[in-house]
């Protein structure tokens, strides 16, 4: 098994468009075509993480953060960063980052805090826009049938609950071909007027290469016209943070002390209390400050996450409880999730869950 074996179920639970622009997802340092010795799964990887991996026999570290965020214009171990990426270089150890991609995926890191919390009728907080296409193409009528057939199993057509959907409208289209011309209807030189379908289907960015590939494939015509557009339509499957709802009620200082007790954190900064029961709660794994609005929105009693500033706390404006748990805290149990989710395919494969803390805030 070689690294991109890896990559790509990865990349089916958190594909790497899923990312924010910003981010630095996929491999990051060493070759898919790599053979794999073992895999070591950390939220972080730092020095003693690559020890680790060495010592464990894992020539591939899966992390959720990226060692590589912004460019490296050198490598002379003058930084934290430097030295990581040195130390795995002289080792043979690759390293894949998820990040962004695994935060916006259903079943990510959000999906993980509600799992942890117990919540339940979960669905995404902030759904990402800019992640559904619209191709539409011109076929004639014969062939219209079986292209948009090669589409939809392509993983074209797919909208929420329903899949196979498609827009279809009747003309007729027109062509010449050159001397150079091999047409498939009509004669080179001559003007040919053919009764053609229009097909307009949505579909994922993630399948655009699976479902160009059947449209050249599975189309009769030697030139094939089409267009792809972004649409604005956004994918309440795909986003950041989740909303939930707590089997039972609980009062406000009880939901925190769960809070800190279940997430296994020495301290729960919150907000002033707001002498109301908490049902429905959001989270959002690592530094979510930018969707305490939406939180509030979604009719959500407490918004769980990280990294708030002194002035954020006053966004909660006695209408929800704001509860920061700690940044590492609230994506610690991501790397299980990583573990969990290899080891179901690769069940004979050292799949390796990093028993280092790379938490770099202590609490007296």
């Amino acid at each position: 098994m070689i690294i991109k074996d890896i990559a790509n179920y990865i990349e089916k639970l958190a594909p790497l468009n899923y990312a924010e622009s910003f981010d630095n997802v996929g491999l990051l340092i060493g070759s898919y075509n790599t053979k794999v010795t073992g895999v070591l799964v950390t939220l972080d990887t730092l020095e003693e993480t690559v020890d680790e991996a060495i010592a464990k026999n894992c020539n591939l570290i899966v992390s959720f953060h990226p060692i590589i965020f912004s460019g490296l214009k050198k490598l002379n171990g003058n930084s934290y960063v430097e030295r990581v990426v040195l130390k795995a270089i002289q080792n043979n150890i690759a390293i894949y980052a998820t990040h962004t991609a695994l935060d916006n995926s259903k079943n990510g890191v959000s999906a993980k805090m509600c799992e942890v919390l117990g919540l339940t009728n979960t669905k995404v907080l902030i759904p990402k826009k800019g992640i559904i296409k619209k191709l539409t193409t011109y076929v004639p009528n014969k062939s219209a049938n079986d292209l948009r057939t090669a589409l939809f199993d392509a993983g074209a057509g797919n909208i929420g609950n329903y899949d196979n959907c498609s827009f279809n409208v009747s003309g007729d289209g027109t062509f010449k071909g050159n001397e150079n011309s091999n047409p498939v209807l009509g004669e080179k030189g001559k003007l040919h007027t053919e009764p053609e379908t229009k097909i307009s289907v949505i579909f994922e960015s993630k399948n655009e290469k699976s479902i160009l590939k059947a449209l050249q494939e599975n189309h009769p015509y030697e030139e094939v016209a089409y267009e792809i557009i972004t649409t604005e339509n956004v994918h309440q499957d795909i986003g950041m943070g989740m909303i939930g709802e707590l089997q039972k009620e609980m009062d406000e200082q009880d939901f925190l002390q769960y809070l800190k007790k279940t997430m296994k954190t020495d301290c729960v900064r919150h907000s002033a209390f707001i002498n109301k029961k908490i049902k429905k709660v959001a989270v959002l794994g690592g530094s979510g400050s930018f969707a305490i609005s939406d939180a509030k929105k979604a009719g959500a009693d407490a918004y769980v996450s990280a990294d708030f500033k002194y002035h954020e706390f006053f966004k909660a404006e006695n209408s929800i409880l704001l509860a920061d748990i700690g940044h590492y805290e609230s994506e610690q149990f991501t790397k299980n999730l990583l573990v969990d989710y290899l080891t179901k395919k690769f069940s004979n494969f050292a799949i390796i869950l990093s028993e280092k803390s790379t938490n770099p805030i202590y609490y007296i």
